[in-house]
């Protein structure tokens, strides 16, 4: 499928976006934001979106798309309230924490330990599992979940090598400050703890803590390797990353320019999730080679990943999504 949108991108999106002449006005102006520069993949995905869209458009109405670049228009957060205002921004990836304040099932997309490995994380977000997540940020946000990208994957950082459950006993590691993270976490043997991000190089060079838990991109940026060089690929939690569009301005448009934001939507956030997935695990193999981290294998993780159900099932429980914690479980 990647292929084929590919191959239609080189031969279709440069007609799609040069239908509007210069001196004419789009039919339609979306405005589009990212915290990050134009080589982030979050950014990526929502240019893709963007050719796609112009490129699936069968409504006859011209479109325009302005994207506002390295957090001009303030933070994920702020996206996501703009957008369920129907003001300034109409399309952002925004992470599911930023989207709690409206909906409690939207931290049901990525705790730690729900799913049972890439592959099961890929078929999920390939199907219609998630909708009535989807369904309930669109009846309290008004926010349109459009696709999901992510496949950032996060693996303890030790300053041993660990590589089952017996090792983990009670290792002092720490964690995000959500609750369901320091649950899961002691349900697996560990001491979880919560500290400041900034801390966590200190805390595992003074011993305050043995471990952390990170994807890639933030473990080298913070350099935690020169702390906790073993990765233990213990793949505990699988990021989920949704585009979002505000529903205030898809209701406005025509069936044909909706039908191509919905599909475009759907392939950019398929596009989004193997760049970051392959980025990801680049990331972490050059890493490697170049003697900065060791990645250990896990060899347990089907341990771990049993161990940590009760408490995860309980965390859909809590919000009423016992059923679809059961149907993510169903999905082989």
């Amino acid at each position: 499928m990647l292929k084929k949108i590919a191959r239609m991108t080189a031969v279709g999106v440069i007609a799609g976006f040069m239908s509007v002449p210069a001196t004419q006005a789009a039919d339609f102006t979306f405005h589009g934001a990212s915290q990050f520069d134009e080589t982030h993949a979050f950014t990526r995905l929502m240019r893709k979106f963007e050719e796609l869209t112009a490129l699936y458009n069968t409504s006859g109405k011209s479109v325009e798309f302005i994207m506002h670049l390295n957090s001009e228009l303030g933070l994920e957060k702020d996206y996501f309230n703009y957008m369920s205002q129907g003001v300034s921004v109409d399309y952002a990836v925004v992470s599911p924490a930023h989207m709690s304040t409206y909906s409690k099932w939207a931290t049901l997309m990525d705790p730690p330990f729900l799913f049972r490995d890439m592959g099961h994380w890929a078929k999920v977000l390939s199907s219609d599992v998630l909708k009535p997540i989807d369904d309930d940020i669109l009846k309290r946000a008004d926010v349109k979940m459009l696709g999901y990208g992510g496949g950032g994957i996060r693996n303890l950082i030790v300053n041993k090598p660990v590589t089952n459950m017996a090792e983990i006993k009670n290792l002092p590691v720490r964690v995000q400050g959500a609750p369901i993270w320091s649950t899961t976490f002691q349900a697996a043997g560990m001491a979880p703890t919560v500290i400041a991000y900034a801390e966590v190089y200190n805390a595992i060079q003074t011993g305050r803590i043995a471990a952390a838990e990170n994807e890639a991109a933030g473990l080298l940026q913070m350099k935690f390797y020169e702390v906790g060089p073993h990765i233990a690929m213990t793949q505990h939690a699988i990021t989920i990353r949704p585009l979002g569009f505000a529903n205030k301005t898809f209701v406005k448009l025509p069936k044909g320019l909706q039908d191509a934001i919905v599909q475009a939507g759907k392939d950019a956030g398929t596009y989004g999730r193997i760049l970051e997935s392959s980025e990801d695990s680049k990331l972490m193999a050059q890493s490697q080679k170049e003697g900065k981290l060791k990645m250990v294998p896990f060899t347990e993780r089907d341990k771990l990943v049993a161990a940590t159900a009760p408490s995860v099932e309980k965390f859909f429980a809590d919000v009423g999504a016992t059923d679809l914690f059961k149907a993510i479980q169903a999905v082989k």
